[in-house]
Parts: structure tokens; sequence; C-alpha cells
């Protein structure tokens, strides 16, 4: 086993330079940016590697205009200067709370410069969880946009504080700094370099209760393989994120993005026409994004769509919450077979991908592990299942090993396979299919039921936009299913006629006991939803 794995590592090495990530035509560079990531981390390390390549090449665009490779280089270093000024030094952890945008990336990279640890803030947060999450992480002090001051109230006035992005026309404290005051105050001149790694914390989605900080002090080579074997990220080319680089999906790409010496383009707030003129302005291969959000774009008139030279288009990578069937259909028929369905998790990164090829054998798969990853399924007894087409826990080996939580706790392992938290089943293809969360089981009557099935069922009528089914206390069979529609524009579907539809179509179990109408379904920013929202929804009689 240990001989396989080993193998499988140097096949990922084959990967990273198959794709151009490790050049053999440089062997000096190769070995600097392999030593300095040992002491930077990514962030920094991907940066300093660019911009000795290629200083003029773009590094990122968004709403203030383009920065190349050398400038996110020297600006960071002199935003790294301000804030050891500051006494953010080695060791120290920074919260990061911000939206996509130079800002954010400049805090990353300035941090990782220091050798400072980053934790990332969800935009999300509500105060009581913000300054919960603070005082459990030990931030020292608070990189920020200029929107969320009211939200710092709740920290110590004392605590350090820096404005990452100011809004026009913004009141700013007395004696603040901005990211730009740091840059012209202070010189671009090299650093020392850090001890080791400060690493960084991303928290998880935090959609049954306060959010996990999932820590990593670096990040292996490895977790790029990963992405590359599975997903054709451009290389030296475009690339936009519009998913909240904030959370896994965002970040991981980004430092995908960096390793091909891709041009990031951003924005601060999720537009779907806005993204469309994104990909065309800057000829973009790839997207980055949540389903809901391609759900969005996917809605858009036709003649919308058409305004916007897509052609460059190769590549839309999705994650951070369920792409259903139906969506899989609707997508792949407005913008050709470019969809990739990513699985994971904050703590495993990669657990598998789905190309176009795989989604149109079953919609909505996440398909394959990539190399270094496997996946297996494991019964309520800890006991391996490998019959198809039967439902078990989801474990995941990777290749990039969870460090733990902050708070101390971690997920279970079995065989060196980690609970993902996720139930799931493997079909006749191979191919992995997600049920839904283990703890979004319901069991009504006796019977278990996994809202993801009705919900998928709801998603296929013409005049449902998004759906939800939850379970709610019920006297006489412990929990009843209540479910929650979002109707298409100028549709008024019929509550009654709706759970007749779910009767014909699904056994008598799974049939809501009620619809609700919503305008919108709560979801987090990188598109989960909130199930605890809507379990503790009241329903006027």
């Amino acid at each position: 086993m240990k001989l396989a794995y080993a193998l499988e590592k140097v096949k990922a090495l084959g990967v990273l330079r198959s794709r151009g990530v490790s050049d053999p035509r440089k062997p000096v560079e190769t070995l600097r940016t392999l030593k300095e990531s040992r002491i930077f981390g990514p962030q920094a390390t991907l940066i300093r590697h660019n911009a000795r390549l290629d200083p003029g090449s773009p590094g990122l665009a968004d709403e203030r205009g383009e920065l190349t490779y050398g400038q996110i280089d020297k600006q960071s270093t002199a935003v790294a200067r301000g804030l050891q000024a500051a006494g953010i030094t080695e060791g120290t952890v920074v919260g990061v709370l911000a939206r996509d945008h130079r800002g954010l990336i400049l805090a990353m990279v300035a941090a990782s410069k220091l050798g400072v640890r980053v934790a990332l803030m969800n935009t999300g947060f509500a105060k009581p969880q913000f300054a919960e999450v603070c005082k459990r992480e030990k931030v020292k002090a608070m990189l920020h946009d200029s929107e969320f001051l009211g939200l710092l109230d709740a920290l110590p006035a004392d605590l350090p504080r820096f404005l990452t992005w100011v809004d026009e026309n913004t009141e700013l404290p007395e004696g603040a700094k901005t990211f730009d005051d740091l840059i012209a105050e202070n010189t671009s001149d090299e650093l020392p370099k850090p001890g080791r790694p400060g690493g960084f914390v991303i928290l998880t989605s935090g959609t049954t209760g306060l959010p996990k900080g999932a820590t990593r002090d670096n990040v292996s080579p490895l977790g790029t393989a990963q992405f590359l074997d599975r997903v054709p990220f451009p290389y030296r080319g475009a690339q936009v994120i519009v998913s909240p680089i904030f959370h896994s999906t965002g970040f991981g790409s980004w430092l995908v993005g960096m390793a091909m010496g891709n041009k990031i383009v951003m924005r601060r707030r999720f537009d779907a026409e806005a993204t469309l003129q994104m990909i065309a302005d800057h000829k973009a291969e790839l997207l980055v994004a949540v389903p809901t959000m391609l759900h969005r774009m996917t809605e858009l008139d036709p003649e919308i769509r058409g305004k916007y030279d897509l052609s460059s288009l190769k590549v839309i990578l999705l994650a951070g919450s369920a792409l259903s069937p139906e969506l899989t259909i609707k997508a792949t028929q407005a913008f050709g077979p470019v969809l990739y369905n990513l699985y994971g998790s904050t703590e495993c990164s990669v657990a598998s991908v789905a190309n176009p090829e795989e989604l149109a054998l079953a919609p909505g798969t996440v398909g394959r592990p990539p190399i270094t990853c496997e996946v297996r399924l494991y019964d309520d007894n800890d006991k391996q299942v490998t019959a198809t087409n039967t439902t078990a826990r989801i474990f995941i080996r990777s290749g990039t090993p969870f460090e733990g939580y902050t708070d101390g706790r971690h997920k279970q392992i079995i065989d060196g396979f980690m609970s993902s938290g996720d139930v799931g089943h493997f079909d006749e293809h191979g191919l992995l299919m997600v049920d839904g969360r283990d703890d979004d089981m319901i069991v009504s009557g006796g019977e278990n039921v996994f809202p993801q099935e009705v919900e998928n069922l709801l998603l296929e009528r013409p005049d449902i936009f998004d759906a939800a089914v939850v379970g709610v206390n019920d006297a006489e069979f412990g929990k009843r299913l209540r479910a929650f529609v979002v109707p298409e524009p100028g549709h008024t579907p019929d509550g009654e006629e709706i759970k007749a539809y779910v009767k014909n179509n699904l056994a008598r179990y799974k049939v809501p006991r009620e619809v609700i109408f919503l305008d919108d379904l709560p979801r987090n920013p990188t598109g989960k939803l909130l199930r605890r929202v809507l379990v503790e929804y009241e329903v006027t009689p």
C-alpha cells in the first residue's frame, strides 16, 4: 500500500510537469520555488515565482483595473512593512474580512511574507458569530473592507485594523489606515524571510452552527496536481473567479491559477450578466462559480447571453454546494459541454471531479477521484460498502491531509479515510453520486428521507426556481417534511399540485406535508443552503 501511494505521488509530479507548473528546463527556479514554499507558504511563493519569471504579466483584474505579478509583489511587500511597523509580526494571527478584490490578495500575500497566520472571515457573518470566531482564532489585528466597519464594533477598540478596500463616499474613522496608505508610505525593498510559514485558517460553511476553523500551515504541490489532473486550467491565460476566495474552492482555484501563471479576474459582488462580460472582456478560458450562481446565469434571457462573446470559455468549475441534474442539463444547453463538478471540503480539499462526459452520462454526479485521492463508502458499523447504488457514508483519503480544527476537534477516520459528513453511492458506471449531508437525513414515520432527492425532483419543474426540503417536529410521525419553494418568475405554482407531483414520482413517505412559498432561500456566500434557518421558520397558520 505504501508503495502504491509513493507511485501516486510520482505520477502527481508528472502531472505538474506536463501542465507546465514545474519546468524541467529551469531546475534552479524550480528548486528555489520549492525552498521558498517551505518558508512562506503558497501565497507569497507563487507571487514571487511569477514576478521573477515575468514581472509584467497580468496577475489580477478587479473593479479598479489590473495589476501585474511584479506590482502585486512590490505592493504586498510595502503592505507587509506597514503591518510589521504596527506590531504584526511572525506568529501573529490576523483576520481578513474582505470581498474578492486586490486588497484581499495583497492582505494574504503580505501576511505570507511576514510569517503571519491569516484567518479568512466569512463576509456573511453577523456580529455575535464574528466576535466569537475572532476570539477563538486569537485574532490580533483585522484587515477589512470599509463596508464592514459596523461589524468591527464587536471587537476590542484597541485591536489594530487596516482597510483593504474603501467604498466611495465612506466616512472613515479618525486615524484610519488604508492599504493605499501603507503602499505609499513604505518601501518595497525585500523583507527578511520568516522562520516558518504563517499558514492560514479557512472556516467551514457553518450551516449547522458556528463555523469551525480548518488550519493549514502549508499547501502541498499535490493539491495543485489534484485540480490539474481532472480540470484543464489554462496556462498563462485568464480565469474568472466569482466563488468567494475566502472559502476553500475560491482560495484553491486562486492558488492553482497562480501556479499556472494566469490572470485572476474577480469582482466584489456576483452579478450574472457582469460575469458574462468579465469572461468576454478578458477572453477567460475558465470560470469558477457555485451552482446557485450558474443557475442565475442560466436563467438570463438568451438574448442577454448572446450579447457576449463566450467562445473563449472552456471550463465552468463548480463546487460549494450540490449541482442538481436539472441544472446540469440546462447549463450544458446554455454554455455547451464545459461543466466540471468538483466535490470536496474545507478539510480535505479535492475528493472527486466530474468532467463533461461524466455529467452527460449521469447528470449531477461528482465523478471520480483525482490522482492521490480515493473515496470509500462505509456503513453505520464502519464496514466498507462496495455494492453499487447503495447509499452509505462517504470517506476520503487525500494527498493533502487535514491538520485538524482550531478548536482541537477532528473528523472520524477509518483505515486512513476521513469522513466527509456526506452520504452517497456509486452508480453502475463507478461514478460517485452525493445524496446529501449525513445530518440532513429526516426520519419520518420510521422511514429515512434524504431531502436532496425530493429537491432535485422539484427543480425539474419549469415553474420552480429554487427548492428546499426540511424535517420539522410532528407529534404523529416524529418528523414531517416541509418544502420551501421559490417560484420561477411569472409562475404561480399550486402547493397541492406540487404534493401530488411528488407523490406520483417518489415513495409516499417522501411527499412534503406542507409547501411554503418564499421569495428566496437562505444561503451562505458559497451557495450552501442554511437548513437550520428553514427548520426554525415560523409558519403563519
